[in-house]
Parts: C-alpha cells; structure tokens; sequence
C-alpha cells in the first residue's frame, strides 16, 4: 500500500473517530442538560406551557454539533481533495519523465570551503580569552608610546 493511501485511510479514521466523539459527547450534553428540566417538571415549577424551552435548549445543542460533524466532513473533504491532486500530480510527472530527454549540463565546479559560521565565532572568541590572559606589561608593551607634546610657553 503507498504511503499517500495509508494517510487518507488515516484521514478517514480520525475523521470518524471526531464524528462519532461528537454524536457521543452531543448525547451526555443532551442528558446532563435535560436534568434540571426534569425536576423542575417533577416539582411542577414548570408547566407545559413552558416545557418549549426544554425542547429550544435540545435544538441549540444539536446546531451546536451538527456543525462540529459538518465542519469535520468539510474538512475531510478538502484534504482528500488535496490527496487527489497529489496523486494526479505524481501521475502526471511519471508520464511526463519518459518524454523528457535530459540535457547534457557541465559539471558544475565546486563551491569555495568556508568555515562555518558557529566555528569562526568560537575563533574570535579563543582570541579575546587569550588577549585577556596576556599580562599588563606585554599589552602595554604593544602599544605605541604616547608622544610627548612640547610645553607651551605662556605668552605674556
């Protein structure tokens, strides 16, 4: 079996699991949301005429999940949509390769080595630990001596 057949039977699985986990989740909400009307009912706080909310309240839940299981199989929908091109797009090169006459290139020359760049910084950085390890005198030592200016006389 091809690797792209087994991902859309993958697909098709996930996408049941999420249909079926909304059908049975919607259920739960269902009866937890309908307990409290039953004791109200029980109790008689609420009359029949007012039991049309119990049955508004049911139908918001189903438009709830109604839409997680559409926007599911839209979902589904459009990735094996995608698994479709890709297959006609393999499809297509396959048949257009045997027509394709290569063309003869040079060899191209070979890129110039160049350090990498986590390896020319570790250099930069053993240099300044060794300039900082140099003692006083040998930085000093470096350095050009700083010249002496004659002293100005104070015209007077």
């Amino acid at each position: 079996m091809k690797k792209l057949q087994r991902l859309e039977l993958l697909k098709d699985f996930v996408q049941e699991a999420v249909d079926r986990g909304a059908s049975s989740v919607q259920a739960v909400h269902q009866y937890i949301a309908d307990l409290p009307f039953e004791a109200l009912q029980q109790t008689g706080l609420i009359n029949e005429d007012k039991a049309g909310l119990r049955q508004k309240h049911r139908q918001t839940i189903g438009v709830v999940y109604d839409a997680i299981r559409r926007i599911n199989r839209e979902i589904g929908q459009l990735i094996s949509d995608q698994f479709e091109n890709l297959e006609e797009s393999t499809i297509a090169a396959e048949r257009i390769a045997p027509q394709a006459k290569p063309a003869s290139r040079p060899d191209p020359e070979p890129l110039p080595s160049v350090k990498p760049k986590a390896a020319r910084g570790k250099a930069v950085t053993a240099k300044k630990a060794a300039a900082k390890k140099q003692p006083a005198a040998t930085a000093a030592a470096k350095e050009p001596a700083a010249r002496k200016s004659p002293a100005r006389k104070k015209a007077g």
